[in-house]
């Protein structure tokens, strides 16, 4: 039997963890896989899915191809529809590509292992408004979460976000801020059990900490979707506050991926291990 490619495309794409996870998986279960990562444009995403459909039997998107991905894509489930975000995909037998989103199961599953915090019927808040936020936020809301707090730079965008969710939920599900909304914020982090960072500032070195360091309170868990070690993060220890960073998120988000393409258990912790 040949074997079979998979693949994550980003822009960048070099710095991926998860072809080291995968791969591991593969090797774990004796399939005959092999995964990789390939730096793709936003102007080569409709030649990237023609080629998908015929080279890879799955891939995933990362950054900034999870909205983009969607118009080349045969069948979306229901929740990538919902979030307008995409970043599973698997490659049928006749080439049709199905698209998913495990980014919110990745991050609930994550928060619950971190910290025993579930989301049904409890109050969470998010900092940033972005792609990832989507999914993040669609997701909980869909599983169960009584809330949801969000603030982010732009009021603009977070609007936005707030808009589209308040249709599918209701208006009472979600209340949104911008971050110098000193008052509001305030009230937000009281009456959160989780404060989970999803906006891009962490990912360079020397980015400082959305949050300053007054909203981090000894009661709460601060959880950060980037996987190292953030200024968000350092924050939070300084403060004595639990906290996580995005690798937990990773490994759920891609085991789930994986039993998407594969229709098996996924090896979690031989993932795990071979992030760690």
């Amino acid at each position: 039997m040949s074997q079979k490619t998979y693949a994550v495309i980003g822009d960048p794409v070099a710095h991926s963890l998860s072809p080291q996870m995968h791969n591991s998986a593969f090797i774990a279960l004796g399939i005959n896989a092999k995964y990789i990562a390939i730096r793709v444009e936003s102007k080569g995403l409709a030649n990237f899915a023609e080629t998908a459909k015929r080279d890879l039997a799955g891939f995933n998107i990362t950054v900034p191809h999870k909205s983009g991905i969607i118009e080349f894509l045969d069948v979306i489930s229901e929740q990538a529809k919902l979030c307008g975000s995409v970043n599973t995909v698997k490659t049928a037998e006749d080439g049709t590509l199905s698209g998913d989103s495990t980014d919110g199961y990745g991050l609930e599953t994550a928060i619950l292992e971190s910290s025993g915090v579930k989301a049904l019927r409890n109050s969470f808040m998010m900092i940033g408004a972005g792609g990832s936020s989507r999914a993040i936020s669609f997701h909980l809301l869909s599983n169960g979460l009584a809330k949801l707090h969000i603030a982010n730079r732009s009021l603009e965008r977070v609007l936005a976000l707030a808009h589209d969710l308040k249709k599918t939920f209701g208006e009472n599900k979600v209340e949104v801020c911008t971050l110098d909304e000193k008052n509001k914020m305030a009230r937000f982090i009281g009456n959160s059990s989780v404060i989970i960072q999803t906006s891009s500032l962490g990912l360079n070195d020397g980015d400082p900490s959305p949050l300053p360091c007054e909203y981090f309170l000894p009661d709460k868990f601060y959880y950060d979707t980037i996987y190292k070690r953030t200024a968000f993060l350092k924050n939070a220890e300084e403060k004595g506050c639990a906290s996580a960073g995005g690798l937990s998120m990773l490994l759920h988000q891609g085991a789930k991926s994986f039993e998407i393409w594969t229709g098996l258990k996924a090896p979690v912790e031989v993932m795990r291990k071979a992030l760690l």
